[in-house]
C-alpha cells in the first residue's frame, strides 16, 4: 500500500491495517530469526575452529615438552618454570582421574540403559539393592558435563604449554606464578569475580536444567519409580503424546495432548490479557494522579505503596477465603437481597475472577513505574502540542504513550513473561480450579496454567517426563515471544535516542 493511501485512512483503518500487518508480519519474524541461527552459529564454530587449530598445531609443530603435555595436563608448563599453572593443571587431571574410576564411571557405563537390575524385596523382609535409574541419569548427567569440562582444560592445557614453547623461542618473558597471582586481581579481575557466582550457577541451575531435559526423553513416571522399579529411554514418544496424543505415556495420550491444548491456549491468553490490562490501567491510573490540579497525590501513592508492601501470598490467600462461596463478598451480597456469586466454581467467572485480582495486584507496581516516567517528560512537549492546538487525546497518543513504550518496553516483555509463568495467583487463588470433566482432561483445572498444570503432574501424579516436556515447551514459548520482541522494540533499537 502507497504511503498516501495510508495517510488518507480513519483511525479505525489504520488500526486494523497495522494490526493484519502484525499477524502477516508474524511468521516471516519467525523465518528471519531462525535464519539467522546459522550465522550465529557459523561465527560460534568459526570460534571454536581456531582454538582446535592452534590444538592441533601444538601436536603437529610442538616439541616433546608440548607433546606429554596431551598425556600429563601441565607437564609443558612445569618444565617452563610455569609451576602454579602447571600444577593446578595437573592436579586437576588427578582428581578427575580418581573421580572416573571411583564414581563417575560406573554410572556413564549404565547411562544408555538406566539400570538393568531393580531392587528386589527378598521374602525375609531384606532387600536386594540393584540399580537406580535416577541415580544413574543424574550422575551420569554430572559426569558427562565433568568430562565436557575436562576436554575444555585439557585443550587448555596444551594450547598453553605451547605458547609458552613458542614464547620461549623467540626469547620472550613467560608469565609465572606470581604474575599469574597479580593478573588475577587486575587484568583478569572480571573472572575473579565472577567465578565463584559462575560456578554456583553451573551446580544449582545448568546441570539440573539439563538433567530435567533428558528426564523429557524418559518414561520417569508413576509407573516406574526406582529404586523398585526403573525407568528407560523412550526418544520423542512424550513429545508426541503432548502434540498429537500418539507414544508412550503413564496415562491416556489423548487426554494429555487434548489437555495441553486448552492448557496452552490458556495460559497465551491469561499472559496477554494479565500483562496488557495492567500496563494500560496502571498508565491511566499514574496519569490521573499525576494530572495538574488533583489532590492529596502524596495519600494516593502511599496508599499503593501500602499494598505492594503487605506480602502477596498473604494478599492472594486472604481474597481466596473472600471469595469462596461462604466467604464476605458473598454474605454481603445474601444480605442486600441477592443471589451467592460462584466466583471461584464457575468456570467463566473464575477466570474473570483472576485477572481482577491480578489487576489488584499488579497495578500499583505499574502506577509506581509510570509516575517516575511521566516526571520525567519534558513539560515543553506538552506546552508545544498545546500551542499547535492539540487536545488531550493526541497528546497521549503523540507523547504519553510513546516516550512510555519505549521506556516499559522491557518490562512489558519481563512482566509477560512472568504471567506465563505465573504460580502465585492461580495456584493460590483458585487452586487452578474449577476442574474438568475427568474422562476428557488429565489433571489440570479450567484455570491452570501450564507451569500449574505443571506442578500437579510432579506433586500429585508423579509424571516427572510429562512435567519435564511441558517445562521444555515452556521454556520455548517465552524464548521466541522474548526474543522476537525484545529485538523489535525501540528502546533496543534506537537505544540512548528518543524519537
Amino acid at each position: 500500500m502507497a504511503d498516501l493511501e495510508y495517510l488518507g485512512m480513519n483511525k479505525f483503518k489504520k488500526f486494523c491495517y497495522r494490526t493484519k500487518n502484525s499477524f502477516v508480519e508474524f511468521p516471516y519474524k519467525i523465518s528471519n530469526f531462525f535464519k539467522t541461527i546459522p550465522h550465529k552459529l557459523k561465527n560460534s564454530f568459526k570460534k571454536v575452529g581456531s582454538s582446535l587449530s592452534e590444538f592441533a598445531d601444538a601436536l603437529i609443530y610442538g616439541d616433546w615438552k608440548t607433546r606429554l603435555s596431551f598425556v600429563f595436563f601441565g607437564f609443558g608448563n612445569i618444565v617452563h618454570k610455569q609451576y602454579l599453572r602447571g600444577f593446578l593443571f595437573l592436579l586437576y587431571e588427578i582428581v578427575f582421574a580418581f573421580y572416573m574410576i571411583g564414581f563417575g564411571g560406573q554410572y556413564i557405563s549404565k547411562f544408555s540403559t538406566l539400570g538393568t537390575v531393580a531392587t528386589v524385596t527378598l521374602d525375609n523382609g531384606f532387600k536386594k539393592v540393584g540399580d537406580n535409574s535416577f541415580n544413574i541419569l543424574l550422575y551420569g548427567v554430572l559426569t558427562i558435563f565433568i568430562i565436557f569440562c575436562t576436554i575444555i582444560v585439557w585443550i587448555s592445557s596444551v594450547r598453553q604449554a605451547y605458547n609458552s614453547q613458542r614464547m620461549t623461542e623467540i626469547n620472550k618473558k613467560l608469565s609465572y606464578g606470581r604474575d599469574d597471582l597479580k593478573n588475577l586481581g587486575n587484568k583478569y579481575y572480571h573472572t575473579t569475580l565472577l567465578s565463584l557466582p559462575f560456578v554456583g550457577l553451573v551446580i544449582f541451575t545448568i546441570v539440573p536444567l539439563i538433567f530435567m531435559i533428558f528426564v523429557a526423553f524418559t518414561n520417569y513416571n508413576n509407573l516406574h519409580l526406582p529404586p523398585e522399579k526403573l525407568f528407560t529411554w523412550v526418544g520423542f514418544s512424550n513429545f508426541s503424546t503432548l502434540i498429537s496424543g500418539n507414544g508412550l505415556s503413564g496415562g491416556d495420550s489423548e487426554k494429555f495432548a487434548y489437555t495441553f491444548r486448552i492448557v496452552l491456549l490458556w495460559t497465551i491468553v491469561w499472559a496477554v490479557l494479565a500483562t496488557f490490562s495492567n500496563y494500560f490501567i496502571g498508565m491511566v491510573v499514574a496519569i490521573i494522579i499525576n494530572k495538574k490540579g488533583i489532590k492529596f497525590k502524596k495519600f494516593w501513592r502511599t496508599c499503593l505503596v501500602t499494598t505492594i508492601a503487605v506480602p502477596q501470598f498473604v494478599s492472594l490467600l486472604l481474597m481466596s477465603k473472600m471469595l469462596a462461596t461462604d466467604g464476605i463478598y458473598n454474605v454481603i451480597i445474601t444480605k442486600l437481597g441477592g443471589n451467592a456469586v460462584r466466583w471461584l466454581l464457575d468456570p467463566s467467572i473464575a477466570k474473570c475472577t483472576v485477572l481482577l485480582v491480578n489487576l489488584w495486584v499488579g497495578v500499583p507496581y505499574t502506577v509506581l513505574s509510570c509516575t517516575g516516567i511521566l516526571m520525567n517528560i519534558p513539560d515543553d512537549l506538552y506546552e508545544a502540542a498545546r500551542i499547535d492546538g492539540a487536545n488531550p487525546y493526541k497528546m497521549f497518543t503523540r507523547i504519553t504513550l510513546p516516550y512510555m513504550n519505549f521506556v516499559m518496553g522491557p518490562s512489558l516483555i519481563s512482566a509477560f513473561v512472568g504471567n506465563i509463568n505465573n504460580f502465585n495467583i492461580i495456584y493460590l487463588l483458585t487452586g487452578g480450579g474449577p476442574s474438568y470433566d475427568v474422562n476428557m482432561v488429565a489433571t489440570a483445572g479450567q484455570t491452570d496454567l501450564l507451569i500449574t498444570w505443571l506442578y500437579k503432574l510432579t506433586v500429585n501424579d508423579q509424571s516427572y517426563d510429562m512435567a519435564s516436556v511441558i517445562g521444555i515447551f515452556v521454556f520455548i514459548i517465552v524464548a521466541l515471544a522474548s526474543l522476537l520482541t525484545y529485538s523489535k522494540i525501540g528502546s533496543v533499537k534506537n537505544e540512548e535516542d528518543f524519537q
